[in-house]
């Protein structure tokens, strides 16, 4: 038995909003998401004579572990350590990061390739979105194409950097949760259709103003693209969610943010956090301090765009490779 180590550091996605939840042509949902620096989730793990799974949300990383190693054919035992989490059910993807931090952790442990859209196929992640799965492997602001016939994540269609001089502002509401599980799918059940022409123009929102705005490093651009749409997914889930933002203090915060001259206002996917672009750490800087008395009582981070995937690490002996 060999001593080697594998730490996956997996990063936090801000949802920022679905192109076509009901489908109209053929293929559900769709996406636009950002990979975030911060949070992130953070695991180690080793071969060991049993089983050992410890550190936060530890019984349903044991649940992934059991699974991936199963699908392998992989008959022996790990040491696997949780050192950091996304905050659960926040809207910030931490589920399907944790369930692919441990499948990339034990195929690079064994030296198998990695499949990062099989893998949260098999783990019950990226039914509704592909990029929690995309953010693995390269980070930035991507679109995915929606929900097809195929039992697998969404593919992604488009993909482009993130400023490095931009900021995003978080809103937590460590008191709040977004739906999840049976919740969340009775939830969407319950929601009735979305207009096609709704979901035309946020296509074009997308195709047109976000992502140009993107290219050129526009700030207003981009977050005028990212608030509408916001508004008009928003008021489509607002029934289920009791208003467009799921934490009434997180929506009082984020007008506060808007007033101040914040970018892109809005929610990722069910919530509780908030979200709101800034052209620079001084300007994100200042729109937090013109809300302090607002968001007391909430987390406000300023934290980066990532434009690279999970960091892999594989430690054998005094040996480290690094990926990602």
């Amino acid at each position: 038995m060999t001593d080697d180590v594998v730490t996956v550091s997996a990063p936090a996605r801000l949802h920022l909003g679905f192109l076509d939840p009901g489908g109209s042509l053929g293929r559900r949902f769709g996406g636009i998401g950002l990979a975030l620096d911060a949070p992130a989730t953070r695991i180690r793990l080793a071969r060991a004579p049993r089983d050992a799974v410890t550190g936060p949300e530890a019984d349903r990383t044991g649940r992934y572990l059991r699974t991936i190693r199963d699908a392998l054919g992989i008959d022996r035992a790990y040491r696997l350590t949780v050192e950091e989490t996304i905050p659960a059910h926040a809207g910030l993807g931490s589920g399907t990061q944790l369930a692919l931090a441990v499948a990339t952790a034990v195929r690079t442990l064994e030296r198998l390739p990695q499949d990062f859209s099989g893998d949260a196929a098999l783990l019950g992640r990226g039914n509704r979105s592909g990029l929690g799965a995309a953010f693995l492997t390269s980070g930035g602001v991507a679109v995915d194409g929606g929900k097809g016939a195929a039992d697998r994540p969404p593919p992604i269609v488009a993909q482009l950097p993130f400023p490095e001089a931009w900021r995003v502002i978080l809103v937590l509401d460590r008191e709040s949760e977004g739906f999840h599980g049976q919740d969340e799918l009775d939830a969407f059940a319950a929601l009735p259709a979305f207009p096609q022409a709704e979901a035309a123009e946020i296509c074009q929102l997308v195709l047109l103003k976000a992502l140009p705005g993107l290219a050129e490093a526009d700030v207003a651009a981009f977050g005028e693209a990212i608030a509408a749409i916001q508004e008009r997914v928003g008021a489509h889930f607002a029934a289920a969610q009791g208003g467009v933002f799921t934490s009434p203090r997180v929506a009082r915060t984020c007008a506060a943010l808007a007033a101040a001259g914040a970018h892109g206002i809005g929610q990722s996917s069910w919530g509780p956090t908030g979200f709101a672009f800034a052209g620079s750490q001084a300007e994100a800087a200042r729109l937090v301090a013109a809300v302090s008395a607002e968001a007391r009582g909430l987390d406000i981070r300023i934290v980066r765009g990532r434009n690279r995937g999970a960091l892999i690490e594989r430690q054998t002996s005094h040996r480290l490779t690094v990926n990602g």
